[in-house]
């Protein structure tokens, strides 16, 4: 049962909706729903506050899955070079970065199907020096067992991300590589380890309406809601299987972000990949149907994502954050300015998908997954 038009009550946290009941949500007429979504997120939110994250690749290409909107796959021709896992050192830098830049969450993400046990000394130790910092941790490594899970959270990880991507339907059309009770089974064990949940989704990616239902409707029929809901937009890579499926029409985003709103009224729901070719009034719709986390930061891992000035500016536009956004400073917006020219020359010369994870990133002042 959809609920009413006229909404402005409290709404129930429910882990039982039924397809039925989200695809009737996602029927609802535009300004009908979006008035939902803002009243149930005023009621567990800041309206014009936007949690910042930044997200690193710390081990790039090569993974041996075959999630055909990935770039990161080594069974796609995208251009993409590999590296290994970067430096503890070189970490703690970028980290350092983003404190500066006012995150406060640090996203680490390497391109595994699952950490290697020769891998996981590196991994928590970089989750001890980043905490040191006063962020907060999240990691993404592909699948975990419960004895990795448990040796993350006792390193002091906060946050596990591990998307379900899309409806249990669909989900065997782009991903052959792992089942979908593998994600499940990881999510599983970063609960019972005693992390936070970041699980969420691509849409955009050839999936009809249900699909984007459903996945809505397993992330919400968990025991648990995921205290970070990512919605990503699919980001087309030539080279991948999905680099010429029709766009999405931007205001069936928009939907599902108000639907992801009403059906986890607790949780973070993020703007995530997909950003940049979004105009800023397609993002204020989103902050308005219920969004209210992003990344911050040139690259999404291996995708591009829109400049932190540009986001600072946004902010502002739309009094989001504002006391962050007043501490933008001006030379602080020059140096992020002269930086973006120097990247852009030096990119000439680069593929566009290559993301030197060693690179600075743009350092401002203070303006959180």
């Amino acid at each position: 049962m959809a609920i009413p038009a006229d909404f402005s009550g409290t709404a129930e946290i429910r882990h039982d909706w039924t397809l039925d009941e989200v695809n009737a949500l996602f029927a609802l007429p535009f300004n009908d729903l979006l008035f939902q979504a803002q009243c149930i997120h005023r009621q567990h939110f800041d309206p014009n506050y936007v949690q910042v994250s930044t997200l690193l690749s710390i081990k790039t290409g090569a993974c041996p899955e075959d999630c055909k909107y990935c770039p990161q796959s080594a069974r796609y021709d995208t251009g993409l070079e590999k590296e290994r896992l970067l430096e503890i050192e070189k970490v703690i830098q970028r980290a350092k970065e983003a404190v500066a830049t006012g995150s406060t969450r640090f996203c680490m993400g390497a391109a595994w199907r699952n950490p290697k046990d020769r891998d996981m000394p590196y991994v928590l130790e970089m989750i001890k020096e980043v905490k040191k910092l006063g962020l907060e941790t999240c990691m993404t490594l592909g699948m975990l067992t419960r004895d990795q899970a448990i040796a993350l959270k006792q390193a002091g990880l906060d946050y596990y991300n591990h998307n379900l991507d899309t409806s249990p339907e669909y989900y065997g059309d782009i991903i052959t590589t792992r089942t979908y009770q593998d994600r499940l089974d990881t999510l599983q064990n970063v609960r019972d380890a005693g992390m936070h949940v970041c699980s969420g989704g691509i849409v955009g990616m050839g999936e009809e309406s249900d699909d984007r239902s459903g996945l809505l409707m397993q992330l919400a029929n968990l025991e648990q809601h995921p205290e970070s809901v990512p919605i990503n937009m699919l980001v087309k890579v030539k080279g991948t299987p999905l680099d010429d499926v029709e766009d999405l029409d931007p205001f069936e985003f928009v939907r599902t972000i108000a639907v992801a709103r009403i059906l986890m009224p607790k949780s973070f729901v993020r703007l995530s990949a997909g950003r940049e070719a979004m105009n800023e009034q397609m993002q204020a719709m989103c902050f308005m149907a219920g969004a209210n986390s992003i990344f911050y930061g040139c690259k999404l891992l291996t995708t591009s994502n829109p400049d932190t000035h540009e986001d600072v500016m946004l902010f502002k536009k739309l009094g989001i954050n504002s006391k962050q956004t007043r501490e933008y400073s001006d030379e602080a917006h020059e140096a992020a300015l002269m930086e973006e020219i120097q990247d852009k020359e030096a990119g000439q010369a680069e593929s566009e998908l290559f993301y030197d994870a060693t690179k600075p990133v743009t350092v401002l002042s203070e303006t959180t997954n």
